[in-house]
Protein backbone atom coordinates (compact mmCIF):
# COMPACT_ATOMS: atom_id res chain seq x y z
CA UNK A 1 0.00 0.00 0.00
CA UNK A 2 2.91 2.39 0.60
CA UNK A 3 3.91 2.57 -3.09
CA UNK A 4 0.33 3.33 -4.09
CA UNK A 5 0.00 5.98 -1.37
CA UNK A 6 3.28 7.52 -2.53
CA UNK A 7 2.02 7.73 -6.11
CA UNK A 8 -1.35 9.12 -5.00
CA UNK A 9 0.30 11.88 -2.99
CA UNK A 10 2.57 12.66 -5.92
CA UNK A 11 -0.32 12.86 -8.40
CA UNK A 12 -2.54 15.04 -6.20
CA UNK A 13 0.35 17.43 -5.52
CA UNK A 14 0.98 17.79 -9.24
CA UNK A 15 -2.70 18.42 -9.91
CA UNK A 16 -3.21 21.06 -7.24
CA UNK A 17 0.09 22.77 -7.93
CA UNK A 18 -0.80 23.18 -11.59
CA UNK A 19 -2.86 26.37 -11.64
CA UNK A 20 -3.84 25.88 -15.26
CA UNK A 21 -5.27 22.39 -14.65
CA UNK A 22 -7.68 23.29 -11.86
CA UNK A 23 -9.89 25.57 -14.01
CA UNK A 24 -9.92 22.87 -16.70
CA UNK A 25 -11.10 20.30 -14.18
CA UNK A 26 -13.52 22.41 -12.15
CA UNK A 27 -14.79 25.30 -14.27
CA UNK A 28 -14.71 24.41 -17.96
CA UNK A 29 -16.97 21.31 -17.74
CA UNK A 30 -19.73 23.35 -16.06
CA UNK A 31 -19.45 26.10 -18.68
CA UNK A 32 -19.56 23.51 -21.46
CA UNK A 33 -22.59 21.84 -19.91
CA UNK A 34 -24.46 25.15 -19.76
CA UNK A 35 -23.58 26.22 -23.30
CA UNK A 36 -24.16 22.87 -24.99
CA UNK A 37 -27.41 22.16 -23.15
CA UNK A 38 -28.94 25.39 -24.45
CA UNK A 39 -27.33 25.20 -27.91
CA UNK A 40 -28.03 21.55 -28.80
CA UNK A 41 -31.75 21.55 -29.56
CA UNK A 42 -33.78 19.11 -31.64
CA UNK A 43 -36.62 21.61 -31.92
CA UNK A 44 -36.72 24.04 -34.84
CA UNK A 45 -38.40 27.39 -34.30
CA UNK A 46 -38.73 30.53 -36.41
CA UNK A 47 -39.16 28.57 -39.64
CA UNK A 48 -39.23 31.13 -42.42
CA UNK A 49 -42.50 30.74 -44.36
CA UNK A 50 -43.40 32.09 -47.79
CA UNK A 51 -47.17 32.10 -48.41
CA UNK A 52 -48.53 31.80 -51.94
CA UNK A 53 -52.33 32.00 -51.68
CA UNK A 54 -53.92 31.80 -55.13
CA UNK A 55 -57.36 30.98 -53.75
CA UNK A 56 -57.95 33.83 -51.27
CA UNK A 57 -60.93 32.08 -49.71
CA UNK A 58 -62.10 31.62 -46.15
CA UNK A 59 -60.55 28.15 -46.06
CA UNK A 60 -57.19 29.36 -47.36
CA UNK A 61 -57.13 32.16 -44.78
CA UNK A 62 -58.00 29.65 -42.05
CA UNK A 63 -55.12 27.42 -43.11
CA UNK A 64 -52.67 30.35 -43.20
CA UNK A 65 -53.86 31.43 -39.75
CA UNK A 66 -53.10 27.92 -38.50
CA UNK A 67 -49.51 28.27 -39.68
CA UNK A 68 -48.99 31.81 -38.38
CA UNK A 69 -50.54 30.97 -34.99
CA UNK A 70 -47.89 28.29 -34.48
CA UNK A 71 -44.74 29.14 -32.57
CA UNK A 72 -42.67 27.41 -35.23
CA UNK A 73 -43.46 29.49 -38.31
CA UNK A 74 -42.72 33.09 -39.18
CA UNK A 75 -44.00 34.60 -42.43
CA UNK A 76 -41.14 36.22 -44.34
CA UNK A 77 -42.81 36.65 -47.71
CA UNK A 78 -46.17 36.71 -49.49
CA UNK A 79 -46.77 36.41 -53.21
CA UNK A 80 -48.69 34.67 -55.97
CA UNK A 81 -45.81 33.57 -58.21
CA UNK A 82 -44.09 30.22 -57.84
CA UNK A 83 -40.94 31.84 -59.23
CA UNK A 84 -40.90 34.26 -56.33
CA UNK A 85 -41.27 31.40 -53.89
CA UNK A 86 -38.33 29.56 -55.44
CA UNK A 87 -36.18 32.69 -55.32
CA UNK A 88 -36.98 33.14 -51.62
CA UNK A 89 -35.77 29.61 -50.93
CA UNK A 90 -32.70 30.03 -53.15
CA UNK A 91 -31.77 33.23 -51.30
CA UNK A 92 -32.37 31.49 -47.93
CA UNK A 93 -35.10 33.99 -47.10
CA UNK A 94 -37.57 31.15 -46.61
CA UNK A 95 -37.41 27.54 -45.51
CA UNK A 96 -40.89 26.63 -46.68
CA UNK A 97 -43.27 27.73 -49.45
CA UNK A 98 -46.95 27.07 -48.74
CA UNK A 99 -48.71 26.98 -52.11
CA UNK A 100 -52.52 27.12 -51.90
CA UNK A 101 -53.79 26.69 -55.47
CA UNK A 102 -56.80 28.39 -56.98
CA UNK A 103 -60.19 26.73 -56.30
CA UNK A 104 -58.83 25.19 -53.11
CA UNK A 105 -62.04 25.82 -51.15
CA UNK A 106 -64.24 24.84 -54.08
CA UNK A 107 -62.50 21.48 -54.37
CA UNK A 108 -62.89 20.84 -50.64
CA UNK A 109 -66.60 21.65 -50.67
CA UNK A 110 -67.53 19.87 -53.88
CA UNK A 111 -65.11 16.97 -54.07
CA UNK A 112 -64.19 16.50 -50.43
CA UNK A 113 -60.47 16.83 -51.17
CA UNK A 114 -58.00 19.40 -52.44
CA UNK A 115 -54.31 19.60 -53.24
CA UNK A 116 -51.69 21.61 -51.39
CA UNK A 117 -48.05 22.07 -52.28
CA UNK A 118 -45.24 22.35 -49.75
CA UNK A 119 -41.84 23.33 -51.13
CA UNK A 120 -39.14 22.81 -48.51
CA UNK A 121 -35.47 23.75 -48.50
CA UNK A 122 -33.82 20.36 -47.97
CA UNK A 123 -30.15 21.31 -47.81
CA UNK A 124 -30.37 20.22 -44.18
CA UNK A 125 -32.25 16.93 -44.49
CA UNK A 126 -33.00 16.62 -40.77
CA UNK A 127 -34.42 20.14 -40.63
CA UNK A 128 -36.49 19.53 -43.78
CA UNK A 129 -37.98 16.40 -42.21
CA UNK A 130 -39.01 18.29 -39.09
CA UNK A 131 -40.54 21.10 -41.17
CA UNK A 132 -42.55 18.52 -43.13
CA UNK A 133 -43.76 16.92 -39.88
CA UNK A 134 -44.76 20.28 -38.37
CA UNK A 135 -46.58 21.27 -41.56
CA UNK A 136 -48.39 17.93 -41.83
CA UNK A 137 -49.55 18.24 -38.22
CA UNK A 138 -50.99 21.69 -38.85
CA UNK A 139 -52.76 20.54 -42.02
CA UNK A 140 -54.25 17.61 -40.13
CA UNK A 141 -55.57 20.01 -37.49
CA UNK A 142 -57.04 22.13 -40.29
CA UNK A 143 -58.76 19.06 -41.78
CA UNK A 144 -60.18 18.08 -38.42
CA UNK A 145 -61.55 21.56 -37.78
CA UNK A 146 -63.37 21.92 -41.09
CA UNK A 147 -64.78 18.41 -40.72
CA UNK A 148 -66.14 19.13 -37.25
CA UNK A 149 -67.46 22.62 -37.98
CA UNK A 150 -68.59 22.68 -41.59
CA UNK A 151 -68.61 19.07 -42.75
CA UNK A 152 -67.79 18.19 -46.35
CA UNK A 153 -70.28 18.94 -49.09
CA UNK A 154 -70.95 16.74 -52.05
CA UNK A 155 -71.47 18.21 -55.48
CA UNK A 156 -75.24 18.17 -54.92
CA UNK A 157 -74.87 20.17 -51.68
CA UNK A 158 -75.75 17.39 -49.23
CA UNK A 159 -73.63 16.99 -46.12
CA UNK A 160 -71.43 13.99 -45.54
CA UNK A 161 -71.50 12.67 -41.99
CA UNK A 162 -68.15 12.11 -40.35
CA UNK A 163 -67.23 10.35 -37.15
CA UNK A 164 -63.85 11.20 -35.71
CA UNK A 165 -61.84 9.39 -33.09
CA UNK A 166 -60.05 11.50 -30.52
CA UNK A 167 -56.46 10.45 -29.89
CA UNK A 168 -55.02 11.38 -26.51
CA UNK A 169 -51.29 10.58 -26.44
CA UNK A 170 -49.51 9.94 -23.16
CA UNK A 171 -45.78 10.54 -23.05
CA UNK A 172 -43.91 8.41 -20.56
CA UNK A 173 -40.65 9.36 -18.83
CA UNK A 174 -40.56 12.86 -20.44
CA UNK A 175 -44.18 14.07 -20.31
CA UNK A 176 -43.41 17.68 -21.27
CA UNK A 177 -41.30 16.57 -24.27
CA UNK A 178 -38.47 18.77 -22.98
CA UNK A 179 -35.38 18.19 -25.09
CA UNK A 180 -33.12 19.26 -22.20
CA UNK A 181 -34.26 16.24 -20.19
CA UNK A 182 -33.04 14.10 -23.08
CA UNK A 183 -29.87 15.98 -24.00
CA UNK A 184 -28.37 17.08 -20.66
CA UNK A 185 -27.68 13.55 -19.35
CA UNK A 186 -25.96 12.66 -22.62
CA UNK A 187 -23.90 15.85 -22.67
CA UNK A 188 -22.83 15.20 -19.09
CA UNK A 189 -21.56 11.76 -20.13
CA UNK A 190 -19.54 13.33 -22.96
CA UNK A 191 -17.91 15.88 -20.66
CA UNK A 192 -16.98 13.32 -17.99
CA UNK A 193 -15.53 11.06 -20.69
CA UNK A 194 -13.47 13.82 -22.31
CA UNK A 195 -12.01 15.02 -19.02
CA UNK A 196 -11.08 11.49 -17.96
CA UNK A 197 -9.65 10.42 -21.32
CA UNK A 198 -7.57 13.55 -21.92
CA UNK A 199 -6.14 13.84 -18.41
CA UNK A 200 -5.23 10.17 -18.15
CA UNK A 201 -4.00 10.11 -21.73
CA UNK A 202 -1.37 12.73 -20.92
CA UNK A 203 -0.43 11.20 -17.57
CA UNK A 204 2.36 8.71 -18.23
CA UNK A 205 3.58 10.57 -21.30
CA UNK A 206 4.07 13.66 -19.12
CA UNK A 207 6.40 11.60 -16.95
CA UNK A 208 8.30 10.63 -20.09
CA UNK A 209 8.69 14.25 -21.17
CA UNK A 210 9.85 15.35 -17.71
CA UNK A 211 12.24 12.40 -17.46
CA UNK A 212 10.78 11.21 -14.14
CA UNK A 213 9.56 7.91 -15.58
CA UNK A 214 13.08 6.45 -15.27
CA UNK A 215 13.18 7.38 -11.59
CA UNK A 216 9.92 5.52 -11.00
CA UNK A 217 11.06 2.50 -13.00
CA UNK A 218 14.08 1.91 -10.76
CA UNK A 219 11.92 1.88 -7.62
CA UNK A 220 10.37 -1.36 -6.30
CA UNK A 221 6.93 -0.14 -7.36
CA UNK A 222 5.13 -2.90 -9.25
CA UNK A 223 3.43 -2.31 -12.57
CA UNK A 224 -0.15 -2.72 -11.33
CA UNK A 225 0.64 -0.41 -8.40
CA UNK A 226 1.91 2.18 -10.83
CA UNK A 227 -1.25 1.94 -12.95
CA UNK A 228 -3.48 2.15 -9.86
CA UNK A 229 -1.56 5.14 -8.57
CA UNK A 230 -2.04 6.87 -11.91
CA UNK A 231 -5.72 5.92 -12.18
CA UNK A 232 -7.23 6.55 -8.73
CA UNK A 233 -6.71 10.38 -8.59
CA UNK A 234 -8.45 10.93 -11.92
CA UNK A 235 -11.10 8.36 -10.99
CA UNK A 236 -11.96 10.50 -7.96
CA UNK A 237 -11.90 13.65 -10.09
CA UNK A 238 -14.22 12.00 -12.64
CA UNK A 239 -16.78 11.11 -9.96
CA UNK A 240 -16.50 14.66 -8.61
CA UNK A 241 -17.14 16.03 -12.12
CA UNK A 242 -20.20 13.80 -12.38
CA UNK A 243 -21.49 15.11 -9.04
CA UNK A 244 -21.02 18.72 -10.11
CA UNK A 245 -22.76 18.03 -13.42
CA UNK A 246 -25.71 16.29 -11.79
CA UNK A 247 -26.09 19.17 -9.34
CA UNK A 248 -26.08 21.70 -12.19
CA UNK A 249 -28.53 19.56 -14.17
CA UNK A 250 -30.96 19.53 -11.25
CA UNK A 251 -30.63 23.15 -10.12
CA UNK A 252 -30.40 24.82 -13.53
CA UNK A 253 -32.32 22.52 -15.88
CA UNK A 254 -34.55 20.74 -13.35
CA UNK A 255 -33.68 17.36 -14.83
CA UNK A 256 -35.77 14.64 -13.17
CA UNK A 257 -33.87 12.07 -11.15
CA UNK A 258 -36.36 9.26 -10.83
CA UNK A 259 -34.02 6.34 -10.24
CA UNK A 260 -31.37 5.57 -7.66
CA UNK A 261 -28.21 7.65 -7.92
CA UNK A 262 -26.34 4.79 -6.28
CA UNK A 263 -26.92 2.71 -9.41
CA UNK A 264 -25.70 5.57 -11.59
CA UNK A 265 -22.58 6.12 -9.48
CA UNK A 266 -21.83 2.40 -9.41
CA UNK A 267 -21.92 2.27 -13.18
CA UNK A 268 -19.94 5.53 -13.45
CA UNK A 269 -17.24 4.10 -11.18
CA UNK A 270 -16.73 1.13 -13.50
CA UNK A 271 -17.06 3.27 -16.62
CA UNK A 272 -14.38 5.68 -15.42
CA UNK A 273 -12.00 2.78 -14.88
CA UNK A 274 -12.54 1.89 -18.53
CA UNK A 275 -12.05 5.47 -19.76
CA UNK A 276 -8.99 6.09 -17.60
CA UNK A 277 -7.52 2.73 -18.58
CA UNK A 278 -8.05 3.67 -22.22
CA UNK A 279 -6.25 6.97 -21.66
CA UNK A 280 -3.37 5.28 -19.84
CA UNK A 281 -3.07 2.70 -22.61
CA UNK A 282 -2.74 5.51 -25.16
CA UNK A 283 -0.23 7.21 -22.88
CA UNK A 284 1.96 4.10 -22.92
CA UNK A 285 1.93 4.08 -26.72
CA UNK A 286 2.99 7.70 -27.23
CA UNK A 287 6.07 9.76 -26.43
CA UNK A 288 4.62 13.30 -26.32
CA UNK A 289 1.49 14.86 -24.89
CA UNK A 290 0.61 16.17 -28.35
CA UNK A 291 0.56 12.65 -29.74
CA UNK A 292 -1.56 11.44 -26.82
CA UNK A 293 -4.12 14.23 -27.29
CA UNK A 294 -4.35 13.61 -31.04
CA UNK A 295 -4.94 9.87 -30.67
CA UNK A 296 -7.41 10.40 -27.81
CA UNK A 297 -9.35 12.94 -29.85
CA UNK A 298 -9.39 10.63 -32.88
CA UNK A 299 -11.17 7.89 -30.94
CA UNK A 300 -13.37 10.24 -28.89
CA UNK A 301 -14.84 11.85 -32.00
CA UNK A 302 -15.91 8.43 -33.26
CA UNK A 303 -17.25 7.39 -29.85
CA UNK A 304 -19.20 10.64 -29.40
CA UNK A 305 -20.76 10.76 -32.87
CA UNK A 306 -21.73 7.09 -32.67
CA UNK A 307 -22.85 7.17 -29.04
CA UNK A 308 -26.52 7.91 -29.72
CA UNK A 309 -26.48 11.48 -28.45
CA UNK A 310 -26.92 13.31 -31.75
CA UNK A 311 -28.10 10.45 -33.98
CA UNK A 312 -30.33 7.62 -32.73
CA UNK A 313 -28.50 4.33 -32.94
CA UNK A 314 -31.63 2.71 -34.41
CA UNK A 315 -31.34 5.02 -37.44
CA UNK A 316 -27.77 3.95 -38.22
CA UNK A 317 -26.95 1.24 -40.78
CA UNK A 318 -26.64 -2.27 -39.40
CA UNK A 319 -22.84 -2.28 -39.72
CA UNK A 320 -22.68 0.97 -37.74
CA UNK A 321 -25.02 -0.42 -35.07
CA UNK A 322 -22.65 -3.38 -34.73
CA UNK A 323 -19.71 -1.03 -34.20
CA UNK A 324 -21.59 0.83 -31.45
CA UNK A 325 -21.62 -2.38 -29.42
CA UNK A 326 -17.94 -1.65 -28.72
CA UNK A 327 -18.59 2.02 -27.90
CA UNK A 328 -18.52 2.62 -24.12
CA UNK A 329 -20.17 6.05 -24.44
CA UNK A 330 -23.27 4.39 -25.84
CA UNK A 331 -23.76 2.31 -22.70
CA UNK A 332 -23.16 5.19 -20.28
CA UNK A 333 -25.63 7.45 -22.12
CA UNK A 334 -28.27 4.71 -22.06
CA UNK A 335 -27.69 4.04 -18.36
CA UNK A 336 -27.76 7.72 -17.40
CA UNK A 337 -31.01 8.37 -19.26
CA UNK A 338 -32.57 5.15 -18.00
CA UNK A 339 -31.74 5.86 -14.35
CA UNK A 340 -32.61 9.57 -14.34
CA UNK A 341 -35.70 9.54 -16.56
CA UNK A 342 -37.11 6.00 -16.31
CA UNK A 343 -36.01 5.00 -12.83
CA UNK A 344 -34.29 1.83 -14.04
CA UNK A 345 -32.47 -0.25 -11.47
CA UNK A 346 -29.61 -2.71 -11.50
CA UNK A 347 -31.81 -5.57 -12.71
CA UNK A 348 -32.76 -3.71 -15.90
CA UNK A 349 -29.18 -2.54 -16.48
CA UNK A 350 -27.39 -5.76 -15.55
CA UNK A 351 -26.18 -6.40 -19.11
CA UNK A 352 -24.71 -2.90 -19.34
CA UNK A 353 -22.80 -3.47 -16.09
CA UNK A 354 -21.41 -6.76 -17.36
CA UNK A 355 -20.32 -5.37 -20.72
CA UNK A 356 -18.60 -2.30 -19.29
CA UNK A 357 -16.93 -4.36 -16.56
CA UNK A 358 -15.53 -6.70 -19.18
CA UNK A 359 -14.23 -3.82 -21.28
CA UNK A 360 -12.69 -2.16 -18.21
CA UNK A 361 -10.81 -5.32 -17.19
CA UNK A 362 -9.58 -5.77 -20.75
CA UNK A 363 -8.31 -2.22 -21.29
CA UNK A 364 -6.66 -1.91 -17.86
CA UNK A 365 -4.98 -5.26 -18.46
CA UNK A 366 -3.67 -3.99 -21.79
CA UNK A 367 -2.37 -0.84 -20.12
CA UNK A 368 -0.50 -2.89 -17.51
CA UNK A 369 0.95 -5.22 -20.14
CA UNK A 370 1.97 -2.37 -22.40
CA UNK A 371 3.68 -0.52 -19.58
CA UNK A 372 5.57 -3.66 -18.59
CA UNK A 373 6.98 -3.85 -22.12
CA UNK A 374 8.26 -0.28 -22.00
CA UNK A 375 9.59 -0.36 -18.44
Amino acid sequence: MRPIRFLLEKEFKQIFRNKAMLPIILVLPVIQLLILSFAVDYEIKNIKLFVMDQDKSSYSRLLIDKFTASDYFQVTGVGESITTGYSFIADRKSDLVLHIPARFERSLVRKGSADLQLIIDAIDGAKAGLIANYSTSIIQEFNKEIILTDGMRMANGSLIGFKTADIIPRFRFNPLMDYKSFMVPGILVILVTMIGAFLSGMNIVREKELGTIEQINVTPIKKYQFILGKTIPFWIIGLFELSVGLTAAKLIFDIPMVGSLWVLYAFAAIYLLLVLGFGLFISTLTNTQQQAMFISWFFLVIFILMGGLFTPIENMPEWAQTITLFNPIRYFIEVTRSVLLKGSGFAELRNHFMIISGYAILIIGLAVLRYRKTA
